[in-house]
């Protein structure tokens, strides 16, 4: 059996070629439900072509470790309880979450991620009349800015720390794209009379116990704007745990994500080898180098600025789950020695955060990743049942 790891998508894309060729294929996802951080909620023509294909998808279930000389997977059901399952080949279609960049003032409450905040109002937090900044980099912010003002939010402004002569050029490269430029286009549209300042920054939250303002710049102009929520991102990384858990082997196969097109097609292209049909997945391979050129062309146009790396103050908190500051990592040369030294990178989240921002802000590397992956309880790690 063909397994394929999130239900992105990458995923979602993957399954429905290995079904397709007639293979037999289940899904496994942490979500409550197929579609990943991207498509939360929403029934387009890929959901529903997964749920009416009868595709098992195991929803609410982590992999929390894996086997690849034996092939299997250790997995921690919706109950709590453990399960593994056996594969012939296994895609790893993980997907990517936002970057966190620490700042003074980014651990109030009311300060969310870009996309968390979108997720959340999805999941049925009330936005209306609320006052939002929305901050950060790439145009996941007009989409999240746009979602929020079209349930009723305040959005004050979207500061967009890219460069105005980058953002040219990038509206160029739209330009040659139809349905790049239709996108735009709505986003466009919704978001009329929000202000979009780019070369801007949010450099400080503050708050008496929860959010109340945050401080933006631009240039040698500072300024302080009042919020109930600020939704800040800095673009996407990749979750690589599962592929740096498993290692290399040609019984597994990663479906790059990122932006959804390029998503989709290296998802497709996946499923097809998966499913022993190397030459339709050749055929999909122009379409993949076109979106890796937007996606190369995207990644230019919103390169984080290194002023960013000057946001966070000496005791600004980097691992949120352990309280290590800024002013403690700096005396150490790599994430290994913070790590014992600090306990950086081995809290709840087990680097998902820090790892990324202390990657920019020093240049670590995260290195080797040892089981769980995420949490778990310990009688999870002992041995069950195999499918």
């Amino acid at each position: 059996m063909i397994v394929v790891a999130g239900a992105g998508p990458a995923g979602i894309a993957a399954a429905l070629r290995v079904h397709e060729c007639g293979a037999p294929v289940t899904v496994i996802d942490d979500n409550p439900a197929p579609g990943g951080q991207i498509w939360r909620g929403m029934e387009n023509k890929w959901v529903a072509r997964l749920r009416a294909s009868g595709v098992p998808v195991l929803t609410g279930t982590r992999i929390i470790s894996g086997e690849p000389q034996a092939r299997t997977l250790l997995l921690e059901t919706p109950a709590g309880s453990p399960r593994t399952i056996t594969y012939t080949k296994l895609i790893i279609a993980t997907g990517s979450r936002e970057l966190f960049l620490p700042f003074p003032g980014w651990t109030l409450p009311g300060v969310f991620g870009a996309g968390g905040l979108q997720a959340l109002a999805k999941a049925g937090l009330p936005v209306a009349g609320k006052k939002i900044v929305v901050g950060g980099s790439g145009p996941l912010l007009l989409a999240v800015a746009a979602y929020l003002r079209e349930r009723g939010a305040e959005v004050k402004l979207i500061a967009e720390q890219t460069s105005q002569t980058r953002l040219a050029w990038f509206a160029g490269v739209v330009l040659r794209s139809p349905q790049k430029l239709w996108q735009g286009g709505g986003l466009a549209w919704t978001l009329a009379g929000v202000p979009y300042i780019t070369d801007c920054r949010i450099v400080s939250a503050t708050g008496a116990g929860r959010l109340e303002s945050v401080t933006l710049q631009r240039g040698d102009h500072t300024w302080n704007e009042d919020c109930d929520y600020a939704a800040i991102g800095f673009g996407l990384v990749p979750n690589h745990e599962l592929a740096l858990l498993l290692g290399a082997s040609p019984d597994i196969l990663i479906a790059a994500t990122g932006e959804v097109e390029l998503s989709i097609v290296e998802g497709e292209i996946a499923g097809f080898l998966a499913a022993g049909h190397p030459q339709r997945a050749a055929s999909l391979f122009p379409k993949r180098a076109k979106a890796r050129r937007f996606a190369s062309a995207l990644q230019h146009a919103f390169a984080l600025r290194d002023e960013l790396r000057a946001l966070p103050h000496p005791d600004t908190i980097v691992c949120r789950c352990e309280d290590v500051t800024l002013e403690r990592l700096r005396a150490f040369p790599d994430a290994r020695a913070a790590k014992l030294h600090t306990r950086c990178g081995m809290g709840p989240c087990q680097g998902r955060v820090c790892g990324p921002a202390t990657e920019f802000l020093f240049g670590w590397s995260a290195g080797s990743l040892r089981p769980p992956c995420f949490p778990t309880r310990l009688r999870n790690l002992l041995p069950a049942t195999t499918e």
